[in-house]
């Protein structure tokens, strides 16, 4: 352990190695890539190692031999080629307006342009790549390789600005001459975040070969579970004797908070190897991908979008096309969760050919759930902890009571965000979330063969099914009974009779004109 160095947020290729850093060896699939193709597109969450990914070509596209010793492609290449490389990367500031992303790019090819002694000859950015292409093409005799970093950056930085389209028409052009310069160019391959529709870059590079969610590269970014065990035991080791557990409760605590990334379906999950590394140094089991920044693209998205919560907090099924691309004039938010890292494929129906997204693993589920809440309900932010954690004494101690009191000051009023139209769904959402925020087991919409209940949540002891009802204009007593009429009648809870547990059913009641939960009724 004492000679072992693990690379957290080393994104250079050369660094890390030259570190004597422990590396995950992919340069399997960087040779396969790079014999098999010539135009890629990967999206990936962040702190995916997608820069490093492009470090690592860019070193074997320079002809960096000795970087790579002892690693899979040392026998595998025969052919040390070094090629000019052209590496774009986006990910160096923030885009919130035109002028910004204008200034980036001209340093990006300035620098280029004096790296390979070349004079600048247009002040328009797309007639300077297609010169820095075409004069680097010229000088070496070889074509070229282009490496794109984050190449979806200034769109998702400006995302609901009046910038955002301003940015995405720069960067189509900008892009343009990569297509027309094929003949120039040896390797030509693109990471980000988002596929962004009606950018026209994706039209206008109609040959680009978008290895997003194809088996034979879904761990090609992040570390498997047969990776874990190959280059990682001695910091499981390590984490295990610090945090006093056994190997194998070590290693499914891993899963359970960093594993569960699926990128196409029948294949290994994927860590995130940023939380991994983070775990392994800190000898603990923090949330360190939400702490490594704020989730800016899901909040803005949240705050523009009109949002149902339950079709994202619970699992749903989808097409490949309703989360594959993302199309900034539609309202449907699920690329943008998905492709950011918030949800992952869980399941693949082979018939329908429809995929079920849900969380990954606890760390996102846990950070995800606190952002909605931050941006939902109106408890003070700092006492959302603190209100969770009584919520979660409140239903341990079976005071339903005081857990319908938290719940009432939580969602006083309708938040503007929310369509007064919505409100249903709102309420449910966000009672979901609150519960789910807890620990205990809970699930929204429950299917029997009677009908289904809106929420049921079970502690160690103790069952409670919740029937959320709108008051309509309705008398609270008369819309409470029938709510408890309705989880008898729908034999709710005959499901969990055979349980043991203590049952509550409760009936809520909330406003249909957006003030809150007017009141609840237990019967046990």
């Amino acid at each position: 352990m004492n000679n072992r160095f693990l690379p957290i947020g080393i994104q250079d290729f050369e660094d890390l190695r030259n570190r004597g850093s422990v590396y995950v060896d992919k340069t399997h699939l960087v040779y396969k890539l790079v014999t098999e193709g010539k135009p890629y597109f990967l999206s990936r969450p962040r702190r995916f190692g997608k820069s490093l990914l492009l470090s690592t070509l860019e070193a074997y596209f320079l002809g960096k031999k000795d970087l790579f010793k002892g690693l899979a492609i040392e026998n595998l290449e025969k052919n040390w080629v070094q090629y000019p490389v052209i590496k774009i990367s986006f990910g160096r500031s923030s885009y919130e307006s035109h002028d910004k992303l204008l200034a980036v790019i001209d340093n990006i090819l300035s620098e280029h342009e004096r790296f390979f002694d070349f004079e600048k000859k247009s002040d328009d950015s797309a007639v300077r790549l297609d010169n820095l292409i075409h004069s680097a093409y010229e000088k070496t005799g070889k074509q070229v390789v282009i490496l794109i970093d984050e190449y979806d950056k200034p769109i998702l930085d400006a995302l609901y600005t009046e910038h955002e389209e301003q940015n995405r028409q720069e960067l189509r052009s900008f892009y343009s001459p990569l297509k027309d310069c094929d003949q120039y160019i040896r390797f030509l391959f693109l990471t980000g975040i988002t596929k962004v529709s009606h950018v026209n870059i994706f039209s206008d590079l109609n040959q680009l070969n978008d290895i997003s969610l194809t088996q034979n590269y879904s761990s090609i970014c992040g570390i498997s579970e047969s990776e874990l065990e190959q280059y990682f035991m001695p910091e499981i080791e390590a984490l295990a004797e610090r945090q006093e557990m056994s190997l194998e409760e070590t290693k499914a605590k891993l899963a359970q908070m960093y594993d569960g990334y699926h990128f196409t379906h029948n294949v290994e999950g994927v860590y995130n190897p940023f939380c991994l590394l983070k775990c392994f140094s800190d000898k603990d089991f923090g949330s360190y991908w939400f702490e490594s920044g704020t989730p800016s693209l899901l909040v803005k998205t949240l705050q523009n979008q009109p949002i149902e919560l339950t079709n994202i907090v619970n699992g749903r099924l989808a097409n490949e096309n309703q989360f594959k691309n993302y199309d900034p004039d539609s309202k449907n938010m699920l690329p943008v969760i998905y492709q950011s890292g918030y949800l992952t494929i869980k399941d693949f129906e082979k018939e329908t050919r429809l995929y079920k997204l849900d969380f990954p693993n606890q760390e996102v589920e846990e950070g995800f759930l606190d952002v909605l809440l931050k941006k939902f309900i109106t408890v003070p932010y700092d006492d959302i902890g603190l209100e969770i954690n009584n919520l979660r004494v409140a239903l341990r101690d079976r005071n339903v009571d005081r857990a319908m009191s938290i719940i009432k000051s939580a969602i006083a009023d309708l938040p503007t965000v929310v369509k007064k139209d919505m409100c249903e769904n709102y309420y449910e959402s966000v009672t979901h979330l609150m519960f789910r925020m807890t620990g205990w087991r809970v699930v929204s919409e429950l299917q029997n063969v009677c009908g289904r209940s809106d929420v049921v949540v079970a502690s160690k002891d103790s069952v409670f099914i919740f029937e959320l009802q709108m008051d309509k204009g309705r008398p609270f007593e008369e819309v409470a009974a029938a709510a408890l009429a309705q989880i008898d009648a729908t034999g709710y809870s005959q499901r969990f009779a055979v349980s043991g547990k203590k049952m509550f059913k409760v009936a809520l009641v909330f406003s249909s004109e957006g003030k809150g939960l007017l009141g609840w009724k237990v019967k046990e």
